[in-house]
């Protein structure tokens, strides 16, 4: 798997489309990153594709695959005008219709899924689901053939219509309230540190943690039993320090890309005809083994789990992750325990010989021309070079040093004697790589094996990153009581009192609380005032509060009390503008906020 789609914090997703005549849109969304499937079947009841476009917005995808025929009922601009009118031409992929096959696609997600099928309900439900069943067909085979990998069975986390079990916002409301990005407004120039809620809220450890964050709050929870069970661990946390501090100080321990890592596992790599690129496979391998030895650091983080595990019994137990180029390098090549495999123990012996080579030469060169400051530092892409700072250079650098180059206050350079050695270390480490992985693959098939419990490992330590180092210390980190933990009602009213904007708040201490109080009986607010007297902010404080709330997160208020809400739709025009004197009220002809009323929603 090519690392540009599984890391980073570029749009990991590839997403599969297709609809039908009778106004249903299928929907399969894989994520490169963490080795997921999530479909959605759904139908659209208006002409703008307002749910599909809310997906889109939430999933970002890389790329989207649909099928070159239109068949959109009347009316409808079908997914396929709709992605070339919102997404550049080099995104959208066109495969045949054959291709979105629900037959195969079933089968699939039998073979692949995590869990079992009558866990995910396709005994049940595979007739019902058969559109984004056939997206699913055809978004795995185009993954398989496009990146060249094969998906194992049984590795996929699969979820069924799971973005319709929580709260929809629509983009334009993301944009309005601030949830992902802050507003570019006049008032507070260009050189402000306002932020958005999801900015105010990222201090986590973990990439993944950080992706969860974001993802509840673009989909917020509807299950009020998950609600209070995140609610009931932050009580614990604010009660017991003990147990706040212990958890921080463990989470440190776990690798950032712990998800990412597991992903890898996910895929087994097409084997091409012919012989490769030597360097492009110990590459492949290089990166097999920093996998296994961040999976490793992140099982020794747990007690109970670091000592079975069959890591231990073939990677050396002093091997540990490392972010610095050629510690990295050293710890990958010395990865597995001495005396497993001969010729390994020999290309070891040529890779210390010729690092010890580099160093004496350097030593070499310092006594030789009085270069004393001269530094010998490392990078994967060109191995090891000169560093040598310009104060120490006397006049013009001997003939003997090439490819000079200025950098900042040093010279950069190199010498035909060290790109001969270099060449040797390289070769003697990518040796150390393919031998190394040759002797991984009985433990690489038993973490394949034991893959869907990894995962689901990974998926607690990004939950628990979010709840102990977002929630916790964003609560923690402010004076007592100024965040409460809000109740939820099934029929009651939603009343909040002296509730604060949770991104003003953050801002300004003199933030004047403001109270609300909804029922059935009287289920409309009108607001009135003056030009910029806080209008804006009151109505986003409300849809603000409520998201922190369907998180699982406490608010900033004294008492909140809430019905879980469907959805929410904002209409804010052009912000305040001071230099011009003119609020968003008097720059727009309108200006509401709304969540529609269903049995389990309040309305706004």
């Amino acid at each position: 798997m090519e690392e540009e789609g599984v890391g980073g914090d570029h749009s990991s997703f590839v997403i599969g489309l297709i609809e039908n005549r009778a106004k249903e849109v299928g929907m399969a969304a894989f994520d490169l990153r963490s080795a997921s499937l999530h479909l959605s079947q759904y139908i659209e009841t208006s002409c703008s594709y307002q749910n599909t476009k809310t997906l889109l917005f939430f999933y970002d995808p890389m790329t989207i695959i649909v099928p070159p025929v239109k068949l959109a009922p009347d009316g409808m601009v079908g997914v396929s005008e709709l992605v070339d009118k919102h997404y550049p031409s080099n995104k959208k992929i066109t495969v045949s219709r054959g291709c979105f096959d629900d037959t195969k696609g079933t089968v699939l997600v039998r073979n692949l899924a995590a869990e079992e099928p009558s866990a995910l309900g396709l005994d049940t439900y595979h007739k019902q689901y058969y559109l984004c069943l056939a997206a699913a067909s055809a978004t795995i085979k185009w993954i398989e053939e496009e990146k060249g990998v094969i998906v194992t069975n049984h590795s996929l986390s699969v979820t069924f219509n799971g973005s319709f079990d929580h709260m929809n916002i629509d983009a334009t409301s993301v944009h309005n309230l601030e949830i992902i990005e802050p507003l570019c407004s006049g008032v507070w120039g260009t050189s402000n540190k306002k932020k958005s809620l999801f900015q105010i809220l990222k201090t986590t450890k973990t990439v993944g943690g950080a992706r969860l964050l974001r993802a509840n709050l673009l989909q917020p929870l509807k299950d009020i039993e998950t609600i209070n069970a995140r609610l009931d661990c932050l009580d614990e946390l604010m009660s017991n320090e003990e147990l706040f501090f212990g958890l921080v100080q463990v989470l440190r321990k776990f690798p950032k890309d712990t998800d990412k890592v597991l992903c890898h596992f996910c895929f087994k790599t097409t084997k091409v005809a012919g012989e490769a690129v030597k360097s492009a496979n110990a590459r492949k391998s290089q990166m097999l083994i920093s996998n296994i030895i961040i999976l490793k650091t992140a099982l020794d983080a747990l007690p109970l789990l670091s000592k079975p595990n069959r890591i231990g019994d073939i990677i050396d137990e002093d091997v540990v992750h490392a972010r610095a180029p050629f510690v990295a390098c050293t710890q990958q090549c010395f990865a597995i325990k001495a005396g497993v495999d001969g010729l390994l123990d020999v290309a070891r012996r040529s890779f210390c010989d010729t690092s010890e080579a580099i160093h004496d030469l350097a030593n070499k060169y310092r006594e030789e021309f009085n270069l004393h400051k001269l530094k010998i530092p490392f990078n994967n892409r060109q191995g090891f070079y000169f560093s040598i700072p310009l104060k120490d250079i006397n006049g013009k650098l001997p003939d003997k040093f090439i490819k000079v180059m200025r950098n900042g206050k040093n010279i950069h350079c190199t010498t035909f004697e060290l790109a001969s050695l270099n060449v040797r270390n390289k070769s003697a480490a990518a040796e150390c790589f393919m031998r190394t992985e040759m002797c991984l693959e009985d433990l690489i098939d038993a973490i394949r094996e034991d893959i869907s419990l990894l995962t689901l490992l990974a998926e607690i330590i990004c939950l628990l990153d979010m709840i102990v180092n977002s929630f916790a210390y964003m609560i923690s980190a402010k004076p007592l009581d100024c965040y409460s933990r809000p109740e939820f009602t099934a029929s009651g009213p939603m009343a909040i009192d002296a509730g604060k904007h949770p991104i003003l708040e953050s801002l300004h201490n003199d933030f004047i609380p403001n109270n609300l109080f909804l029922s059935e009986a009287s289920n409309m607010v009108i607001v009135m005032g003056p030009n910029m007297s806080g209008k804006s902010t009151y109505l986003q404080q409300v849809c603000l509060l409520i998201i922190l709330a369907q998180i699982g997160c406490y608010v900033p208020a004294r008492f909140a009390s809430i019905r879980v809400v469907d959805r929410i739709f904002t209409r804010i025009g052009t912000g305040d503008n001071v230099e011009y004197n003119t609020s968003t009220v008097s720059s727009e002809s309108h200006h509401f906020l709304l969540a529609p009323y269903s049995k389990d929603s309040e309305e706004i």
